[in-house]
């Protein structure tokens, strides 16, 4: 069974946020934390929310110098009602878990099923025993819904219960002005317009104060028995109440129904809102699990993976590709955010992180959910377009750093709109998804526009200069060196998707399907020409001396930082040193060459690779969870096992025990997508490529063996290393060409290599 459980969880504050993100809901559109459906003491602080993704409202980003360009306004992800409160009283007598006293208490994260549940044993101040048990679902069936099933059971006494449900929608978002990873200030992004009472469900609908987006949510109670009801309307709220008497050992539920619907996708608000309570009441309780869990056994057939030896690793990869499934959009409004629906660190915004770190996992094992993410960011490349004119370029698409409709968010620049690396890594998705299906219609439909517009970018971003193409000025992977001439990573990036767009232009002509790209981009065989001449000219930065590829032209210059000097209390070092002061070191927040030489691996010798690997990790914090899963994997590349290992571990368990001390604000999705990727491409060396599937699976000495599962082309293909042997099945799909361990075979059903 894939479970995470925890029994008798503490009651302090710290504990108590962190759990609101570990036991979160969510499908992809909605997002509800596992607050305590009677909430907290007032002394004690909360991240209460319910969120959608890609439902935002416009935020006042002032810039303290008025220079051309600059963000002032960004997008922040709301959040749009609170539908988790009920209160139970036991013969007149408040549930708490703060009073009275706690004889039991567990939290249950079902991964088969797709629920959480809180179950607590509470004896109350005048001693009266009472059960409860609260399964929470965020449905993958109907998007929309999410439900609370809540049981009451007295276990020593009969007697008047009293539930309290209530309906608010005049919430606010969470805000520390000591935390630059969530909002800095307080406002009221959400105005309530009407509350609406019909059928004994209540509609609450709200507009947001500046992007003109509207949500409506919508909540129905019901009980398995007849009580006394009364429904009040309050000021933003709804709240109501239900008396009855229940008898020693009898179980009273309250099935407590909510949708959220949102302008983005419901043109027709209102009345889809009541359309999909109508369909979410119409349905069995029971049918709407069943349908919870055929969707994750689909899921987890496609992506099955298995770590044999190691437990603990087991059960975190498994929560961590949970949380990739819960987070990840199911259409084209939306992406995967940093922190997915579990919380509001970093406001909501879609960075690079999809395309590098999450995507991945999509294309090898999704691939409905990598089209829809290829399509959203079709769907700003106008906005991209527009960013690249503000940023002074006369052509080309420049993706947002941070967004969440298409318009930049990031107000630093420098770690910011200057991350020009971001539009190659949209293109490198899509050649990446390319090749690993062969979809030329994706290609055809939106992915060689979008190779065509970033390569235009480089084009009137670099420059020619005594014979190569130079890209000046931009910030790489790593914020700790900002803006700086010829990062490595950037510019075998460009050289990438300069080539691509070539390619891409070819592939579609030669079946005759090019027209499209044509009239929507007016390509030309000359502008493809120098796309060609500006790669093969991409000036690459190698250092002689050294034997590696300098991070940038002038990383080497500077003065090396011990790490081993900088004191715990003083990481990261974001936090407490100035950027000024950081920018002059050599020091790395997290992988920059070094994941290049991950996904353009073939741009370099192995001996570059292994040296420049060397040279980096003495230099490199991790300060960001995006490093030590890609350091990893690289390690693996080069046989360093020892070191891929205790990478991996790092990387695995990031989240289930707080090691960056700030999952209370939301996961660390990318980093779980890094995870799954030192699994297959680091431990399987699995590499996709125009000469087609590689594979080098190599066994940690800490583990009996392990198994992932792929798709590839037509193909279904699970990979089983062991201590004996490797096994390569083909458990769906036509025969195929591969090539294990260097050499090439053809893989019909099952290739065995002792």
């Amino acid at each position: 069974m894939l479970k995470y459980e925890i029994k008798d969880f503490p009651l302090d504050q710290d504990n108590l946020m962190l759990a609101e993100t570990l036991f979160h809901n969510a499908n992809g559109y909605l997002g509800v934390r596992s607050n305590f459906e009677e909430g907290y003491p007032k002394n004690m602080d909360s991240i209460r929310g319910e969120y959608i993704n890609g439902f935002y409202d416009f935020a006042s980003s002032p810039q303290a110098e008025k220079l051309c360009g600059l963000v002032e306004e960004k997008q922040t992800m709301l959040n749009v009602a609170d539908t988790q409160g009920i209160e139970i009283y036991i013969e007149g007598e408040r549930f708490s878990m703060f009073e009275g006293e706690v004889l039991g208490r567990t939290r249950t994260l079902d991964m088969e099923a797709g629920t959480t549940l809180r179950e607590v044993l509470w004896r109350s101040p005048k001693g009266k025993t009472v059960r409860i048990e609260i399964k929470r679902m965020a449905s993958f069936a109907l998007l929309p819904f999410f439900l609370i099933e809540y049981k009451v059971t007295p276990v020593d006494f009969s007697g008047e219960v009293k539930i309290c449900s209530t309906h608010i929608g005049k919430v606010m978002n969470y805000f520390n002005p000591n935390d630059p990873r969530v909002a800095g200030e307080s406002f009221e992004h959400l105005l309530v317009e009407s509350i609406e009472v019909n059928n004994d469900v209540s509609y609450i609908s709200s507009k947001t104060s500046k992007s003109d987006l509207c949500v409506c949510s919508a909540v129905k109670n019901v009980f398995s028995k007849e009580g006394k009801t009364e429904i009040v309307k309050e000021d933003g709220a709804v709240k109501e109440e239900y008396i009855g008497f229940i008898s020693q050992g009898e179980v009273l539920t309250l099935y407590k129904y909510t949708i959220l619907c949102d302008s983005v996708r419901y043109p027709n608000l209102s009345n889809e809102t009541k359309e999909n309570m109508e369909q979410a009441l119409s349905t069995d309780i029971n049918e709407w699990y069943e349908k919870q869990k055929a969707y994750l056994a689909s899921f987890w057939e496609n992506c099955a993976i298995d770590i044999v030896g190691k437990k603990d690793l087991n059960e975190a990869v498994h929560y961590n590709l949970y949380q990739l499934i819960q987070s990840v959009g199911k259409d084209p409004f939306s992406n995967i955010t940093a922190k997915g629906l579990s919380g509001e660190g970093y406001e909501g915004h879609y960075f690079w992180d999809t395309e590098m770190y999450m995507q991945p996992f999509f294309t090898l094992t999704a691939r409905d959910i990598a089209k829809n993410l290829i399509r959203y960011r079709y769907t700003i490349l106008e906005y991209a377009k527009e960013n690249a004119r503000i940023l002074g370029h006369k052509k080309g698409a420049a993706y947002p750093w941070r967004t969440i409709m298409g318009k930049e968010c990031s107000g630093f620049f420098p770690a910011g709109s200057a991350q020009y690396h971001i539009s190659g890594d949209v293109a490198y998705s899509i050649v990446s998804y390319y090749l690993a299906t062969k979809d030329l219609e994706l290609l055809r439909g939106c992915g060689a526009q979008v190779l065509i517009e970033t390569a235009r970018l480089w084009m009137d971003l670099g420059n020619y200069y005594r014979g190569k193409f130079h890209i000046n000025e931009v910030t790489g992977p790593d914020e700790y060196t900002c803006l700086v001439n010829n990062n490595y990573y950037t510019n075998v990036l460009a050289q990438y998707n300069l080539r691509w767009a070539v390619k891409s232009f070819h592939l579609l002509k030669e079946a005759g399907l090019i027209s499209d790209l044509i009239e929507k981009t007016q390509i030309t065989e000359e502008e493809l020409k120098e796309f060609e001449e500006a790669a093969d000219k991409m000036y690459l930065p190698y250092d002689e001396e050294t034997g590696i590829n300098p991070q940038d032209d002038s990383f080497l210059q500077k003065k090396v930082w011990d790490l081993t000097t900088i004191p715990e209390d003083k990481k990261p070092l974001l936090l407490h040193y100035h950027p000024m002061y950081i920018y002059r070191y050599q020091v790395c927040k997290q992988a920059d060459t070094v994941l290049a030489h991950f996904i353009l691996e073939d741009a370099q010798d192995l001996e570059t690779i292994r040296k420049s690997f060397a040279y980096y990790e003495k230099v490199t914090t991790h300060d960001s969870s995006l490093s030590t899963c890609i350091y990893s994997i690289v390690a693996s590349r080069l046989g360093l096992e020892d070191k891929a290992y205790e990478y991996f571990g790092e990387s695995a368990k990031l989240d289930l025990f707080n090691t960056h001390k700030n999952t209370k604000d939301g996961i660390h999705t990318a980093n779980m997508g890094g995870t799954y990727m030192a699994i297959v491409y680091g431990f399987g060396g699995l590499r996709i490529k125009e000469e087609g599937l590689f594979l080098n699976p190599h066994l940690p000495k800490q583990w009996e063996g392990y198994q992932f599962r792929i798709l590839f082309e037509d193909a279904k293909i699970n990979v089983k290393r062991t201590q004996a042997e490797c096994r390569i099945t083909l458990l769906e799909g036509s025969k195929k060409n591969i090539h294990v361990y260097g050499k090439e075979y053809c893989l019909e059903k099952e290739l065995v290599i002792y």
